[in-house]
């Protein structure tokens, strides 16, 4: 599985921006899609997952209510879409995945950064 993550950019605080992620090869073994991040000087963290058998959605506390995950309906490509921005935010966006096989597999990330 290979994993394209785009979308971020710059916003002011209480702006909103949309992630998109492309996977290519062996979706057909994706069980979870989901997106972390890094924020600067900190550990990865968790965002949000979608399941592929369900799209049952969850999210982190921080996040929830403002952030939503979401799916086209290919298969091969995922949303996030960003409201009500704070600059706690701002960090390295990953897409994530992780197969029925216990695998897991990376994008290369995108920068949000959201000023005040």
């Amino acid at each position: 599985v290979q994993l394209q993550a785009s979308g971020g950019g710059s916003v002011q605080a209480g702006g909103s921006l949309r992630l998109s992620c492309t996977g290519t090869g062996g979706l057909h073994m994706i069980k979870t899609w989901g997106w972390y991040r890094q924020a600067p000087g900190k550990q990865r963290e968790w965002v949000a997952s979608i399941d592929t058998y369900d799209d049952r959605a969850t999210y982190a506390e921080s996040v929830k209510g403002r952030f939503t995950i979401s799916r086209d309906n290919g298969d091969d490509r995922k949303f996030l879409q960003l409201g009500a921005l704070t600059p706690e935010d701002t960090g390295v966006y990953y897409c994530h995945t992780e197969g029925w096989n216990g695998r897991e597999h990376w994008g290369q990330g995108t920068l949000v950064t959201v000023s005040s």
